[in-house]
């Protein structure tokens, strides 16, 4: 698979800023993660994997809890592929964990890349893992192996396939941002349904 279409975070010169916006909110305690734009095309709730990357779950619903993606863009979008973003500098540069600059993968030989809202960690290589974050659009199956996955879209996927089909440019990038307005962590059940073990994040875009 070409490297375009692998989800990394770059060491290069930043890309052409972008210009729309989509937004991300929290439902549920740990359990969701919520997300949504300034034009509130809905709202993305995601279980987390906690039983199985549970170090990764962490680190996404405390930077979430934190504040830490509020006002964020999707800086990087390739359609029938993922949309990624998490990096509060807006570059595919930018973005730390909660444990330093990087944390080591998690990744289970049980959990593949097997079609759209799959939540994964973006990376420049092995144990790279700081803040960004794609959710997939289509099977991935070369990323297996290679990017944590932790968890998946629970309700919202129609306003994921509509972020992957926004205008952008050569270097992938949104004409118009897709920006996360506020990201929070659900208290409570928040209906998600999750399995016992399980985390969900959610947010309205």
């Amino acid at each position: 698979m070409p490297a375009s279409h692998t989800p990394f975070q770059s060491h290069e010169a930043p890309n052409p800023s972008v210009s729309e916006a989509v937004a991300h909110s929290l439902p549920h305690p740990a359990r969701s993660l919520t997300s949504s734009p300034t034009d509130q095309q809905g709202t993305i709730v995601v279980e987390l994997y906690t039983q199985h990357a549970p170090r990764t779950c962490e680190n996404f619903r405390a930077l979430a809890e934190r504040g830490y993606y509020d006002n964020t863009i999707f800086h990087r979008i390739i359609p029938d592929f993922m949309v990624q973003g998490g990096d509060p500098t807006g570059t595919g540069r930018g973005g730390e964990s909660i444990y330093g600059p990087k944390f080591d993968d998690e990744i289970h030989p049980g959990l593949k890349h097997t079609g759209a809202g799959i939540l994964s960690m973006a990376n420049a290589g092995p144990n790279t893992n700081g803040s960004q974050f794609f959710i997939t659009l289509a099977p991935t199956p070369w990323l297996d192996g290679k990017h944590a996955i932790f968890g998946r879209v629970r309700k919202g996927i129609r306003v994921v396939q509509r972020m992957g089909l926004v205008p952008t440019d050569a270097d992938d990038r949104p004409r118009t941002d897709v920006r996360i307005n506020r990201a929070y962590v659900l208290r409570g059940d928040g209906g998600g349904g999750g399995e016992e073990g399980e985390e969900e994040v959610g947010g309205e875009a």
